[in-house]
């Protein structure tokens, strides 16, 4: 299945890894794969992860590729850390209309039950708005840690919250 071809209500995501190993080829793409799978099982149709290296030009060009393609939700992975390579919050926030920081940090608490390293996530979540005349709403953009794990778990997280997030992004009711 392709995102286009879209499961019922049109639900598409875009799973991006933001890696340099990944993105030249030194290491496989196992964080992104398991984004797809936990997407899939939301119910989202998502292609294969977009790998790109880090660094705010390639992380905000893939974050405005997927939008520009009108999906109504981004999960990146990786690129959050402490590094000085790691730039995806910074890339973020170039490109999202509203931040969320009540979710950041739900993800980082939840997290913290597995590793205090989540503490050291600078994950962002945010909503980039479409302009009028490109669709109702816009997208939900969330970040989440490189490590294979740590997808999973923040998927966990995350994930049952994902319909109303998105109904509401799609500007659906608040009930």
């Amino acid at each position: 299945m392709t995102s286009h071809d879209a499961p019922a209500g049109g639900r598409t995501a875009a799973a991006i890894t933001v890696s340099d190993r990944s993105s030249d080829g030194r290491r496989e793409d196992t964080s992104g794969q398991l984004l797809v799978e936990a997407l899939r099982s939301y119910g989202y149709a998502v292609d294969a992860p977009v790998v790109v290296p880090d660094g705010v030009d390639t992380v905000a060009g893939a974050l405005r590729d997927a939008v520009a393609a009108r999906h109504r939700l981004v999960v990146t992975t990786g690129g959050t850390g402490m590094g000085p390579r790691d730039l995806t919050p910074e890339a973020t926030r170039t490109v999202i209309t509203r931040e969320n920081p009540g979710l950041a940090e739900l993800l980082r608490h939840e997290g913290a039950r597995h590793t205090p390293y989540a503490a050291a996530s600078r994950g962002v979540v945010g909503v980039v708005d479409w302009p009028d005349g490109q669709g109702v709403g816009g997208t939900l953009v969330v970040n989440l840690p490189g490590r294979p794990s740590a997808v999973t778990e923040g998927m966990d997280v995350i994930g049952p919250l994902l319909g109303h997030l998105v109904d509401q992004v799609a500007g659906g009711d608040h009930s």
